[in-house]
């Protein structure tokens, strides 16, 4: 006949297999571990930030995509940090850079822009990239004029863009009414002061026969802002739409 445990060694085997289960607690799914994932609004990393939020359009290290360079030390030392600042967090009205900061209805925190900007700053700003010369301001201080405008581009654009701004040898046409209806006026002024990295088209400094000054460049601006469609989408000007049997 088989003899039955005693009571108390029954108790003692529990007990143990108690202590095994408790053991590996900390590893059983939707436990949190010792590196818990943190709250979207906690993240301050740099890289993480500007991979989840900014990449897309701005390209891999900020060297353009969608959107211009980030990375160009020419336009870091363009924009101040306000100015970086503002655009991250209200956007850039009436272009695809939308507002991110949680006071726009984005999904930063200030904390969240504030790691933004510096991080730019320490990676991407060189005080030496202008050679100490001093760009013109970010924002035109006053309105262009379409007719000095004309003048300016035909000296100083026409040689690579065309007659008229609608194409040459050495760059494509800038005069193109879907191009305009897609770029506001502050794009086009921050483009032809910091240029375009990696294509011919120079920054401020490198246009013949010299430097443009602040007043040619809004002038300029003001030319190509002429041109632009009164209906972005639909670059034709008044009566020469194709005819067609549908709406446009």
């Amino acid at each position: 006949m088989k003899r039955s445990n005693p009571p108390s060694r029954v108790l003692l085997a529990v007990a143990a297999g108690f202590v095994v289960v408790l053991s590996g607690c900390d590893s059983l799914p939707g436990r949190p571990g010792d590196d818990p994932v943190p709250r979207p609004d906690e993240v301050l990393d740099f890289n993480a930030l500007y991979r989840d939020n900014c990449s897309g359009c701005h390209g891999n290290g900020g060297k353009g995509g969608a959107a211009m360079s980030l990375a160009d030390p020419v336009y870091q030392a363009l924009v101040d940090d306000a100015t970086l600042h503002r655009i991250i967090t209200n956007g850039l009205p009436g272009t695809l850079m939308t507002p991110f900061g949680q006071s726009a209805g984005g999904m930063l925190t200030e904390q969240q822009v504030d790691a933004l900007v510096h991080g730019m700053r320490t990676r991407w700003a060189n005080p030496s990239a202008l050679g100490g010369a001093t760009p013109p301001p970010y924002t035109a201080p006053s309105p262009g004029d379409a007719a000095r405008g004309a003048d300016v581009y035909q000296g100083s654009c026409a040689m690579c863009h065309g007659p008229g701004g609608h194409g040459g040898a050495v760059a494509g046409s800038i005069a193109d009414g879907s191009f305009l209806g897609l770029v506001t006026d502050q794009e086009l002024r921050t483009m032809i002061i910091v240029g375009v990295p990696g294509t011919a088209m120079p920054d401020w400094r490198s246009h013949i026969p010299g430097p443009l000054s602040s007043q040619e460049i809004s002038d300029v601006v003001a030319w190509l802002g002429a041109q632009r469609p009164a209906f972005p989408g639909q670059p034709y000007a008044s009566g020469s739409a194709p005819a067609s049997g549908g709406s446009q």
